[in-house]
């Protein structure tokens, strides 16, 4: 039995939410956010509370409930706060630069990286060593950040390459 699930997600002021079956929509300041939630879930909304419950009949009805539960907290929170991760360039040449929707990354290979972002992410580079990616969903930041360290991990003995701002 899922602990997670038992308690509920509160919806900040400024956020709204709609649920229409199994899909579960959240908007706010910072974006919408649409999701379509496992049978075995049920979605409620008590005032300005959420609860994911599980239905009867299904064996891992708790589980999926405090998945849904996690999803749902991190959908209130991105519309009104958003999320980021911050990443760190690492070597001799190394550079980071933002141009719109698009990161021109520098990491010594023979040619440049130019990552495309997707809908709903922004990119900004403080300095020509530091990424910081922002959005509002929190999976779509966290693959960005994963995708762009995913050119140039950093490398055991030196730890040159790109590096998430808390990893060592």
């Amino acid at each position: 039995m899922s602990r997670i699930a038992k308690a509920p997600v509160d919806v900040v002021s400024g956020v709204e939410v709609s649920i229409s079956g199994q899909e579960v929509t959240v908007k706010g300041s910072k974006g919408t956010l649409t999701r379509v939630f496992n049978d075995a879930v049920e979605v409620a909304q008590e005032e300005n509370q959420l609860k994911a419950l599980p239905r009867e009949g299904f064996v891992d009805g708790w589980a999926q409930a405090g998945t849904a539960r996690s999803i749902l907290n991190a959908m209130v929170q991105g519309v009104s706060e958003g999320f980021e991760k911050k990443l760190q360039l690492l070597g001799v040449g190394y550079r980071a630069q933002a141009q719109g929707n698009k990161l021109n990354l520098t990491l010594g290979f023979s040619h440049p990286v130019a990552y495309e972002m997707p809908e709903g992410i922004t990119v900004e580079t403080p300095s020509q060593t530091e990424i910081v990616v922002k959005g509002a969903d929190k999976q779509v930041v966290g693959q960005v950040a994963a995708n762009i360290r995913g050119y140039r991990p950093p490398e055991p003995y030196k730890g040159k390459g790109v590096r998430y701002a808390d990893e060592h």
